[in-house]
């Protein structure tokens, strides 16, 4: 279902945005340019967190090693890789309070994006209703229970994406 899917795709996305613990989607989906193509890092690299405040980096492979360094410095997540040796070490820094007020904000509009491809799907579906019922398979009462129900889901879905909003706030929030 289309519903489901949005609101899957937001939880994605809310997995990459920091937090003040490490956490492995932080960095899983980071593109490394290796081996002539682009791949993903969680396909280059085991992504471990020993202690809260760290994440480790082990390429399968240590020729790639310089290859994910540029990727995560030339990442969008503003953490500095220290490499030793074959392992790759990104030290988690404490937020700032400004810091996760802007995270917070970047959160709500991928909620609001969630939402309005809910509400996309809900009107295609209506849409779709529509048409069934102008060529005379769908009747008028049972366009009316699709239609109760099309909005039903959508509420569902609304709310899942709030729900998902609030835990991912307080997460960000905790100090």
């Amino acid at each position: 279902m289309s519903m489901d899917k949005s609101v899957d795709y937001m939880v994605h996305e809310f997995a990459a945005v920091r937090t003040g613990k490490a956490s492995p989607g932080l960095v899983e989906n980071v593109d490394v340019h290796a081996y002539g193509s682009t791949m993903k890092l969680k396909q280059l690299a085991l992504i471990t967190t020993p202690e809260s405040r760290l994440l480790v980096v082990q390429p399968f492979d240590a020729g790639t090693v310089q290859d994910i360094e540029r990727a995560l410095k030339e990442s969008k997540i503003g953490i500095m890789p220290a490499v030793d040796g074959k392992i790759i070490r990104l030290p988690i820094p404490e937020l700032s309070e400004e810091r996760r007020k802007e995270l917070v904000r970047s959160l709500s509009k991928m909620a609001e994006e969630a939402r309005v491809r809910v509400r996309t799907n809900r009107r295609t579906a209506l849409d779709e209703a529509k048409k069934l019922r102008t060529a005379g398979e769908l009747t008028e009462d049972g366009f009316r229970d699709v239609e109760e129900e099309v909005q039903k889901l959508t509420d569902r879905f609304v709310k899942s994406v709030d729900d998902h909003l609030k835990h991912k706030e307080a997460d960000v929030m905790k100090v």
